[in-house]
């Protein structure tokens, strides 16, 4: 159907390559240990969007052009490292607040600090140039050549990938927000753990900065 080649073993790879951490995984992990399963679920949401950025893209060559030129892969790569160190920063200097964090589940402004937790997400995924040049290597390995409309065959297996990642993102949410709850970790401990997150991100973020266009 569709030109598609061998859809379980697309299905198989995507849940692998899930699995290897990452700036959005990290991400999702981050928010639901400090705020909740309900913030990382929306942070989930968040990153699944930024993903249909790229879906489209790559199946409309927009991607391409990412692959082929130097300058634009630099202008974008440039803005995504710098919002990684932003997130990174923010969260390595931010101080712990409980009170804050009980007022997103029951706060009256609870729909707009989702709001934000959902662009954060959005903007971490759809400011990755690797995110797109992934998925113009990888999914048209599985698209046959022959297919006259690969750009439709390209949505439908991005849109597989994506709702294997989203249902991953919210496996990793939930099993952070036990292991949270169940720590019952001390304001001091809670610190710490932002910071190291906050390090992290900030990881990747240099990481992206000397990455190169292959």
């Amino acid at each position: 159907m569709l030109g598609i080649n061998e859809i379980w073993l697309f299905v198989v790879s995507g849940i692998l390559l899930n699995l290897i951490p990452g700036p959005d995984s990290l991400y999702v992990m981050a928010r639901s240990a400090s705020q909740g399963f309900k913030a990382g679920s929306v942070a989930a949401l968040g990153i699944g969007a930024g993903t249909f950025v790229h879906i489209g893209a790559a199946a409309f060559g927009l991607s391409a052009i990412l692959a082929s030129s130097a300058a634009a892969f630099t202008v974008v790569k440039v803005i995504g490292c710098v919002y990684l160190l932003y997130m990174g920063l923010s969260m390595a200097l931010a101080k712990n607040k409980p009170a804050a964090s009980m007022s997103l589940a029951n706060g009256k402004d609870a729909g707009a600090k989702y709001s934000k937790i959902f662009r954060q997400g959005f903007l971490t995924n759809s400011l990755n140039p690797k995110v797109a040049l992934f998925f113009l290597a990888f999914v048209p390995q599985f698209i046959d050549a022959a297919e006259p409309n690969k750009a439709l065959a390209f949505v439908v297996l991005g849109l597989v990938f994506n709702m294997n990642a989203i249902v991953w993102s919210h496996i990793l949410a939930w099993l952070s927000a036990s292991i949270s709850g169940r720590v019952q970790a001390s304001d001091k401990l809670k610190c710490w753990l932002n910071r190291g997150l906050g390090g992290l991100f900030s990881a990747f973020g240099i990481r992206l900065a000397f990455s190169e266009l292959s």
